[in-house]
């Protein structure tokens, strides 16, 4: 193999492909990042085995061939180097780089112990605008647990509900759900967080998305990047029955007067792992915060609110700052059922986007 790349699109390739690169496998080639030519361009490709990533960028070639290399040291590497032409060629399985006033060798494998790039032949395709899929995964994604004991959480669930597309995920003590205008009949379909995280990392405003999946495998294209994962295995909780068709009480305020008055109360709850009691009063047609620290002090902060109810519930302060940020609009509705029972948080003003969060026992 012998050719000609651009230092910066090579570089650009390695960070995206490289981060699925396994420095702790049992197959010491899943630490590499596999090089190869293919119709005059240069296609790099690394996978774990569940995740597999490829990009392709334009290259001089003059001589077919591949090669695998360590993935973090290639990166660093091309990623050091200044911008401008490099000249790769392979001889005897290694790989020597030469650019300007550098020249250097790095040991590769053989590219047939790499394992084969998964593929998809058939299945049910769509196409999703950039901008839509960015802002589904970027509200859901923090919410799915990493905890994998229990797998199915550490998914995202697309399921079709009249002529939307819903992407939920929990981790058992919060849920988030964002509904997508998309009409897709029977859809089920559970992805690996992880696999999503990259996905979200390599969407780019003006391209679209083109997704593909069948019973077992899910594949994303954004532009010359696939990224190809294995879907989780397992039925996913019917967590629409955690959703109250009511609230007995309910208090629409702003979002950033609820963000401060939380983050401030969050000081004072480090002591009780973030606990904060949220307090809903009719009467004074507010929402207050309190938050106790023992060794420190207390904290009450409040802001003011439109008040259907009384009620008193106790949260975790990092939950509900991660859901604000997650919404978009100016104003936040929080419906409260009990202290036992789930909180549910809503724009007002927008209907596609809630988010649950159970409460803390005392």
């Amino acid at each position: 193999m012998k050719l000609t790349v651009t230092q910066e699109n090579l570089s650009r390739a390695l960070s995206t492909v490289s981060r699925v690169a396994s420095t702790r496998a049992s197959l010491p080639v899943l630490s590499n990042v596999l090089l190869k030519t293919s119709n005059n361009r240069l296609l790099l490709a690394a996978t774990n085995l569940d995740i597999a990533i490829t990009e392709t960028i334009g290259a001089k070639v003059e001589t077919e061939g591949a090669v695998t290399v360590p993935a973090r040291l290639m990166q660093d590497f091309i990623g050091s180097l200044p911008a401008g032409s490099l000249q790769l060629e392979v001889t005897d399985g290694a790989l020597h780089l030469s650019a300007d006033r550098f020249d250097s060798t790095i040991h590769g494998m053989s590219p047939e112990e790499f394992p084969v790039m998964p593929t998809l032949e058939s299945g049910t395709s769509v196409s999703f605008a950039a901008d839509e899929l960015k802002q589904a995964l970027s509200s859901v994604l923090f919410a799915a647990s990493s905890d994998e004991a229990r797998p199915v959480l550490t998914g995202v669930y697309f399921s079709s509900e009249k002529s939307s597309l819903c992407v939920a995920a929990t981790d058992s003590y919060r849920l988030a759900e964002q509904k997508i205008s998309k009409d897709i009949a029977d859809t089920s379909l559970l992805v690996p967080a992880k696999a999503l995280t990259e996905v979200l990392r390599v969407i780019k405003d003006s391209e679209p998305v083109e997704v593909s999946y069948d019973d077992q495998q899910a594949r994303f294209v954004v532009g010359d990047i696939e990224i190809v994962t294995r879907l989780v295995d397992g039925e996913y909780p019917d967590y629409r029955k955690l959703l109250p068709g009511s609230y007995a009480t309910s208090a629409v305020l702003s979002r950033k007067d609820l963000s401060e008055i939380t983050k401030v109360s969050s000081l004072f709850a480090r002591e009780a792992a973030g606990s904060i009691t949220i307090k809903i009063d009719s009467t004074a047609k507010s929402l207050s915060v309190q938050s106790i620290a023992s060794q420190v002090g207390e904290n009450v902060a409040n802001a003011p609110a439109e008040v259907e109810g009384d009620a008193e519930i106790t949260l975790n302060s990092r939950y509900i700052l991660d859901a604000l940020g997650a919404f978009g609009g100016e104003r936040i509705k929080i419906g409260v059922n009990g202290t036992l029972d789930p909180c549910v948080l809503t724009d007002p003003d927008d209907n596609n986007y809630l988010h649950v969060i159970m409460p803390v026992k005392s």
